[in-house]
Formats: C-alpha cells, structure tokens, sequence
C-alpha cells in the first residue's frame, strides 16, 4: 500500500505552487505597412510583408455575385 498525505492541501498552497503557470497574453505590434497588429518576427496576415519585403502572397477571395 502507498504511502497518502496526512492533511488535504489548502487551495492557498495549492495556487502558491502552481504560480508560474499562469498565461501571459501575446505580445502584439503594429505593421509598418498597413497598420495592423501582427506577432513580432511573424509576416503579416493582412498584407503579408516582412522586413519590408512581401515574404507571403495574400489571396483575396472572390467575391459572389
């Protein structure tokens, strides 16, 4: 048979052991070309420029008439 704990964990200490695994948000910047926010060292979604060069080709979708 296993060996249990004495007392049951208090939620206090529970939390003050699990207090490096709290999310942080993303960090965000904005895009020198068309001003929307994007990852850091990411191509943007919107326009797809990188480090001033288009490093990815945005489809645009047709539009249904």
């Amino acid at each position: 048979m296993t060996p249990l704990p004495k007392r049951k964990t208090a939620k206090a200490r529970q939390g003050e052991r699990r207090s490096h695994l709290a999310l942080t948000p993303a960090s965000l910047m904005n895009c020198p070309q068309c001003n929307s926010p994007k990852l850091p060292h990411h191509a943007c979604l919107t326009c797809g420029i990188y480090n001033s060069r288009e490093a990815v080709e945005i489809k645009v979708p047709k539009k249904k008439k």
